[in-house]
């Protein structure tokens, strides 16, 4: 079984194209799943939109709340509602087209991975976006080498494939809510022992979201409360547990 959990803040019509183009690649590679479509506060119509395609069948379920919290919360939230034993999380907007979720597990089974992201840099990728997102995105990545030694080129990417015993045991130890959450997530697994593996995706530039100077800060503020509680807090290691559980090539 595959859950795939989508976060969606006024994501409007793009959330259904999102959706048809996940369940008909589902269905073509004759895969179990279910979708599980996360209303993170929206103020247009995205909540209605979601509950109709919950009563359209197709394994979809439709969840939510009032306030917008971020993706990071809405995807925590999501999981909750998930069975799978393997769980995607999917951006509403189709930036990342659905119909490269086959690639993901395909680079999980290859690799025998616990954590599979989709990563711009990986040189069979195929992107095309403005300098300053490239600028931006590669002066991110430096920092997080040199801040968490965490050897990924690109945490952001909004498609990723994880075993769900990784997220049943790092998510309770994640705080951030909002732009950091994805590194915060990663680098605690890192911590705890899972292999992470970059798999290449196609980009289709469209970005319904600005960046403003306030959210380069507020992430940059919470990277630095991810960097103080991982390497300065003691008790954050004693959350993290022992090493990762054997699984054949550990």
């Amino acid at each position: 079984m595959l859950s795939i959990i989508i976060p969606a803040y006024n994501a409007g019509e793009a959330l259904q194209r999102t959706v048809a183009e996940a369940i008909g690649t589902l269905q073509d590679i004759d895969c179990p799943y279910e979708i599980i479509i996360v209303n993170d506060g929206s103020t247009d119509d995205t909540f209605d939109r979601a509950l109709l395609l919950s009563r359209m069948g197709g394994n979809v379920k439709s969840v939510g709340y009032s306030e917008n919290r971020g993706k990071g919360f809405a995807l925590k939230y999501g999981f909750k509602f998930t069975s799978g034993e393997l769980v995607l999380f999917l951006d509403a907007d189709r930036d990342l087209p659905p119909a490269q979720i086959p690639t993901v597990m395909a680079y999980m089974e290859r690799n025998n991975s616990d954590i599979v992201i989709g990563s711009k840099r990986h040189p069979e990728s195929k992107v095309q976006y403005p300098a300053v997102r490239r600028f931006l995105s590669k002066g991110y990545s430096l920092l997080i080498k040199l801040m968490f030694n965490l050897s990924v080129r690109d945490t952001q990417t909004g498609i990723k494939l994880f075993r769900r015993e990784v997220l049943e045991r790092v998510l309770p130890v994640c705080l951030v809510n909002r732009y950091a959450f994805d590194l915060e997530l990663l680098a605690s697994a890192k911590r705890m022992g899972y292999d992470i593996c970059e798999a290449p995706v196609q980009l289709n530039f469209r970005f319904s979201s600005r960046i403003r100077p306030k959210d380069i800060l507020v992430m940059l503020w919470d990277t630095v409360f991810v960097f103080y509680r991982m390497r300065i807090l003691p008790h954050y290691r004693k959350q993290c547990g022992g090493p990762v559980p054997a699984r054949g090539k550990k």
